[in-house]
């Protein structure tokens, strides 16, 4: 099961939302019916339905971990390609790096 962010918009431009939990798409969207409905803001026939699965996972790591990630081998090219651009972003001065960006955007 997952929780999921059920809404719409009604003809009178109001978002409505409910949170239900729920194992497809199908299961969020009509446990959503069933609620707004509840609260007299049932949708149309037509009304487009926004479903968002919400993700409780939260990674942790260490700068000292991303440097060794960094400066150890890569499993691939594009790999590779991704760990030279995020140590050049790292290694890059602030004051360096914002001068660029400015200079790319005039």
């Amino acid at each position: 099961m997952a929780s999921c962010i059920v809404s719409f918009v009604d003809t009178e431009g109001i978002r409505h939302s409910v949170e239900v939990e729920a194992e497809s798409l199908f299961e969020a969207a009509a446990l959503a019916i069933r609620t707004f409905k509840q609260h007299n803001c049932e949708p149309g026939l037509i009304t487009k339905l926004d479903v968002e699965i919400r993700s409780c996972i939260t990674h942790t790591v260490t700068r000292k971990r991303i440097h060794e990630w960094l400066h150890g081998g890569a499993k691939s090219p594009r790999e590779a390609v991704m760990k030279d651009r995020l140590r050049e972003l790292l290694e890059t001065p602030l004051e360096k790096s914002t001068a660029a960006k400015q200079g790319e955007v005039g």
